[in-house]
């Protein structure tokens, strides 16, 4: 700032009624105050016909998420659940991608793939690492999945 220079705040309304604060340098010339407006009022006519400027605001959305638990047909009590979020704005467009993963099946963390879904945890019985084993095939050969993750609740896997 310039020395024996004073500033005050003011208020500006641009056309959405979106109030902006602004510093007015009320030691300066009448004429340097009247270009400074003049660029200001340019760069709103700018930002009013669509144009990029750094007052461009970004469109607001909501985050939105659904859980799917996938079962097989043969033994419904083996489960893993998977996640997928995303961000939808007022008109239901998807604004924000799909960030899809799967639940650990004791502790509930994100995983990546299904079979990290197992990572620190094993099952004695050899029919239940059959079962799991399974699951996790025909959960990695769904067609679709980022979709049916997306918008379905439950998914039972059938024999083939």
């Amino acid at each position: 700032m310039k020395k024996n220079m004073r500033y005050i705040p003011f208020k500006t309304k641009n056309k959405n009624n979106i109030t902006k604060h602004k510093m007015k340098n009320i030691g300066a010339s009448v004429s340097e105050v009247l270009t400074q407006e003049k660029k200001e009022a340019e760069v709103e006519k700018v930002e009013e016909e669509g144009g990029e400027g750094e007052g461009e605001e970004e469109e607001e959305y909501h985050q939105m998420e659904n859980e799917v638990i996938f079962c097989l047909e043969e033994a419904p009590e083996f489960q893993i659940s998977a996640v997928a979020e995303w961000g939808e704005n007022s008109r239901g467009d998807m604004v924000v991608g799909v960030d899809t993963y799967f639940r650990h099946i004791t502790s509930g963390q994100r995983c990546e793939s299904v079979r990290d879904c197992f990572t620190g945890w094993s099952e004695c019985d050899e029919h239940s690492t059959e079962m799991w084993e399974t699951l996790c095939e025909r959960i990695e050969n769904y067609g679709n999945l980022e979709q049916t993750i997306c918008d379905e609740k439950r998914v039972v896997l059938y024999k083939i």
